[in-house]
């Protein structure tokens, strides 16, 4: 490690403890439904166990199979909110997934908004990738380190969702900012009511160096947890209901929500500088022509 490098590491974790103790002092409060108030098992029940007290869950992956939860309710707009503890050791191949769908199957319509775990050999860091779908249509990748060891303890992982922005967030940092235009577009999502999910599954033909790592199932089982599920959110009722309408009423739907705040922009500023990985709006490569969302100001 050279001495620039040195250097910038340090400067990254300076300012992530202060960024931690700042925000474990204005955590949200989080609702404590149990697992069945909330959640259905999508596959693998047997892949599936919780604490005594039902608020802690745990999803295991091991060569046969990994496992999956979902929401038994579908929302449209609002902030939502999980602690995750990842994979520890060697967690080559293994992804762990918290994410939005508007469907139960990767159909081809679908909306989604995606948290990605990508697992790495021990002692690499681990990786996060965000996406964001609409009309099936996805490709809006991005991804960043985090600034602590996600596998240590337990972690926040949130996403704001009104008709004006997507927020990604990790510990109340914005990492991603995801605008709308205004305007009927091909790229923000924002006319389907979606579940959430999590699941933890193998993904070593591209997850880990782009597949050259493979998954060690002399390791498994890869065991992620969840905790603290919170929704602050519109729950769907059919054919419509009132809230999903833009009536300011509800504070994820207010003006403060439409933009980011002072700090929120000092925090964002701090990740862009020394956490981004890859961004598919710099990716030239894949995209000659630059998506028209990539235009959008995240500061506005």
């Amino acid at each position: 490690m050279d001495s620039r490098t040195s250097s910038s590491v340090s400067m990254v974790i300076f300012i992530a403890a202060i960024l931690l103790a700042h925000l474990h002092s204005s955590e949200a409060a989080v609702s404590k439904g149990s697992f069945e108030d909330n959640f259905s098992i999508m596959w693998s029940e047997d892949h599936f166990t919780t604490s005594k007290d039902g608020q802690i869950w745990y999803l295991s992956l091991d060569k046969d199979t990994g496992c999956g939860f979902q929401t038994k309710q579908r929302y449209r707009f609002g902030w939502f909110s999980m602690k995750l503890k990842l994979v520890a050791g060697d967690s080559a191949g293994v992804v762990t997934a918290y994410y939005m769908c508007s469907e139960n199957g990767a159909g081809p319509e679908r909306d989604e908004l995606d948290f990605e775990f990508l697992g790495n050999r021990t002692g690499e860091p681990y990786l996060i990738q965000t996406n964001v779908y609409k009309n099936g249509t996805g490709g809006r990748e991005m991804r960043h380190m985090l600034w602590f060891d996600p596998t240590e303890d337990y972690h926040t992982y949130s996403i704001l969702w009104n008709n004006h922005q997507i927020v990604f967030f990790v510990d109340r940092v914005p990492v991603r900012v995801f605008k709308n235009n205004g305007e009927a577009n091909n790229f923000f999502p924002n006319e389907k009511p979606m579940y959430l999910f999590s699941s933890i599954w193998n993904a070593d033909d591209w997850a880990t160096r782009g597949g050259l790592e493979k998954t060690n199932w002399k390791l498994s089982p890869f065991v992620s947890s969840y905790k603290d599920f919170s929704v602050d959110g519109c729950q769907w009722e059919d054919p419509y209901p009132a809230c999903v309408s833009t009536t300011t009423k509800n504070w994820w739907d207010q003006y403060d929500a439409w933009h980011l705040s002072g700090d929120q922009k000092m925090d964002y500023a701090w990740v862009q500088r020394n956490l981004v990985i890859y961004d598919y709006c710099k990716d030239s490569e894949r995209f000659p022509t630059t998506p028209e969302e990539c235009s959008l100001n995240p500061w506005d």
